[in-house]
């Protein structure tokens, strides 16, 4: 057998083993590389840690903290609260309009964070308690805000394609370009998906809010709409970089926060600091040890492996594209989006682009099937703040968000067999 042979079986066997026996990602992939490592005859202690290093050593990577940072001062500083708001003051009286709101919030939250489990996190929070008072079904509507969250990583600004870009050196700001059609298709296909489950459901229609008070509530929510506005105009015109971006994403939400809301006091920020610094933490050691494990990927050219293994798919880009999402669905179900971008990404981008297919486009592709695994049992960490917010059980929240998963799946096969819905409007874009 030959040592890269060996080593493949050392990195697919390992990381089973150790994802099975419930070990940290992070020190899955380092040691893991490690192990390939010590196969390939290349052992070396400090180019080990150069690699860790390395990792997190990149500019693009800062666009990470800021983002986190930007949401959890959004949730923090009545940001995210407000949204919720005015999308209930014009929806909420519709038959069934919580869930309308959930996906309209879902939606409107993406374009400022970038993060699934802070939106998650924070529509969950507010709207569960209400939909629970009206005698919605706590299974379907926990389902319906898991789905509505992973909407976050697609709609720029967006932290997963931040990590695709810098792990696959494919444009940041094409990327997130290439997120706005799919993510509004998303939300659309949530609409059609929960108006399907009314059907079932018995729900007294609400009363509809006089003009002014919704205005009222839109006025309220101006600073917030004017976020995204910000952030993307910005990139589109040049004026910053999707890395400069989330910095100001993050001190525009401190200083909404801080003057205009006046919903979070001074003293309130090392809180938020250390949360976002926690979060921030786990990515980074992600990316560093996936760093370990990638260098040792391409000393062992696992890729050429593979790409003579899919080589006689390559002159059928729809078909290798099918078996690739496929792929990414299976192992959705038991890996985490981070991950998943930081070990496959680098892997299967040459062999898509050897067949003729857009690197932006396949990025997008990548990162959704990604998201998709965040409410795909039984791993979905999506799932789990669901079900740790509402205090239900995982089992009660899968089967509620199974119509919605559908309908992503679906989605994903569109863009499959036609990639036009992507990149024509990149194209536009540009």
């Amino acid at each position: 057998m030959t040592p890269e042979a060996q080593a493949f079986i050392v990195f697919s066997a390992g990381m089973l083993l150790l994802m099975g026996i419930g070990l940290n990602m992070a020190f899955a992939l380092v040691l893991t590389g490690a192990g390939m490592a010590w196969t390939l005859d290349f052992w070396d202690t400090q180019l080990l840690a150069q690699n860790l290093v390395a990792g997190v050593d990149s500019f693009p990577l800062l666009a990470v903290p800021f983002f986190i940072l930007a949401g959890e001062l959004m949730n923090s500083g009545g940001i995210s609260r407000r949204i919720i708001d005015m999308a209930q003051a014009w929806v909420g009286h519709i038959r069934g309009g919580l869930g309308f709101v959930a996906i309209g919030a879902a939606v409107l939250m993406a374009s400022m964070s970038g993060s699934a489990l802070a939106d998650t996190a924070a529509l969950a929070t507010i709207l569960l308690p209400m939909m629970k008072r009206q005698g919605y079904p706590m299974h379907t509507s926990a389902g319906l805000i898991a789905s509505g969250g992973i909407i976050a990583p697609i709609i720029p600004p967006s932290m997963p394609f931040v990590i695709y870009g810098v792990t696959t050196n494919t444009s940041i700001s094409s990327l997130f370009l290439s997120g706005i059609v799919p993510g509004l298709i998303m939300g659309i296909g949530l609409i059609v998906a929960w108006k399907l489950q009314l059907r079932d459901m018995d729900l007294p229609q609400g009363e509809k809010l006089p003009l002014i008070e919704r205005l009222h509530a839109t006025r309220k929510a101006f600073w917030a709409m004017l976020m995204p506005l910000i952030i993307i105009g910005g990139m589109k015109t040049g004026i910053f970089t999707p890395t400069e971006a989330a910095v100001v994403a993050a001190f525009y939400a401190l200083v909404v926060a801080l003057v205009i809301h006046r919903e979070m006091k001074l003293m309130e920020i090392h809180e938020v600091l250390v949360r976002a610094a926690k979060t921030t933490a786990v990515v980074m050691f992600l990316c560093a040890g996936a760093q370990v494990a990638s260098y040792m990927i391409t000393l062992a050219d696992l890729p050429t492996v593979l790409t003579g293994w899919l080589g006689p798919l390559v002159e059928s880009p729809r078909v290798l594209m099918a078996v690739m999402m496929i792929t990414l669905v299976l192992i959705g179900t038991a890996l985490d989006l981070t991950p998943t971008i930081l070990i496959f990404a680098p892997v299967m981008l040459p062999i898509a682009v050897k067949a003729g297919i857009d690197p932006v486009y396949f990025g997008l592709m990548f990162v959704l099937n990604g998201a998709i695994g965040l409410i795909t049992p039984p791993v979905g960490t999506v799932l789990n703040v669901v079900a740790g917010v509402g205090r239900l059980s995982m089992h009660q929240v899968i089967k509620g968000v199974n119509p919605f998963l559908v309908t992503y799946l679906i989605i994903l096969t569109a863009f499959v067999l036609f990639p036009q819905i992507v990149t024509a409007p990149v194209a536009w874009m540009r």
